[in-house]
């Protein structure tokens, strides 16, 4: 019998902690899921433990060399069956009535195609506020959406037809994957939101892509650049043309001061493309 949810865990080296995101899954109240663990190449500890949940009939191991998380979350979507889809970051984990409240949520709202929600922030260790620029919502939030990464991949639960539609994560992108999708998504279509928190989202550690990419407005700015030749909304338009002339503006400064010019023309010549329109 085919689950509701199809649940994606990608990680990579990350043994230390995996065990906690799969018990966070597995402990859920609603219990409608398959749980899909795709092993992206990892070198530590992982294959060891993933031997430990093969009796577990939710559970689906996938093994592959390293090819990034946006290759492996692909692999997992290709590989399960649910018609709804959620995502959860090896390093981090969901609280226990996470899947049931945006179930709830979309069974209150049967148009909507995606629901996310409020998080818990633990940085080094210790709870931390988000600024205010990150206070996330649901309804229209595209305009949020094109400033910065509005949703998280651990707190999202959507469709499968529509992360199809858009052909899943960006495999050429090494970051700013999850900007990418959801800003596509988010053009088009309204977002479910729980208000209470529903996941712990874990920083601070060495390891997260963040931290080993400079000039992430480069894919940012190419995201941008792409979703506005698709966007027929004229306010929507004036908002993501706005934010891609000001990443710019910075991203080229940048370049200058650092002489790093290899991508200099290319994020040029999208300015000026759109400031000559």
């Amino acid at each position: 019998m085919t689950p509701e949810i199809s649940v994606i865990i990608p990680t990579y080296n990350r043994a230390a902690v995996l065990d906690r995101a799969v018990a966070s899954v597995l402990g859920q109240s609603f219990k409608d899921f398959e749980l899909v663990i795709v092993d992206d190449g990892s070198t530590d500890e992982t294959a060891a433990f993933l031997k430990t949940l093969r009796d577990n009939p939710r559970v689906r191991v996938l093994q592959t060399t390293n090819c990034g998380v946006s290759a492996a979350r692909n692999l997992g979507l290709r590989n399960s069956s649910g018609t709804w889809v959620a995502f959860l970051d090896s390093d981090d984990e969901w609280l226990p009535e996470k899947l049931e409240k945006q179930w709830a949520v979309i069974q209150a709202n049967p148009k909507l195609k995606i629901v996310h929600g409020e998080e818990i922030w633990i940085r080094n260790g210790r709870r931390v506020n988000p600024k205010h620029k990150h206070q996330k919502k649901g309804g229209d939030v595209f305009k949020d959406a094109v400033r910065l990464c509005c949703i998280s991949p651990s707190t999202v639960l959507l469709r499968r037809d529509l992360l199809e539609k858009w052909g899943g994560f960006r495999e050429d992108y090494p970051v700013c994957e999850d900007y990418d999708l959801w800003l596509k998504i988010t053009a088009f279509h309204p977002v479910g939101f729980v208000e209470e928190p529903i996941i712990k989202k874990f920083g601070g550690h060495g390891d997260q892509l963040s931290r080993r990419y400079v000039a992430m407005d480069y894919w940012r700015i190419k995201s941008l650049a792409w979703i506005l030749d698709k966007l027929q909304d004229p306010q929507k338009k004036v908002w993501a043309q706005q934010e891609l002339l000001e990443k710019s503006r910075v991203l080229l400064k940048g370049y200058r001061k650092h002489k790093n010019l290899a991508d200099y023309d290319e994020i040029f010549n999208l300015a000026r493309s759109q400031s000559d329109g």
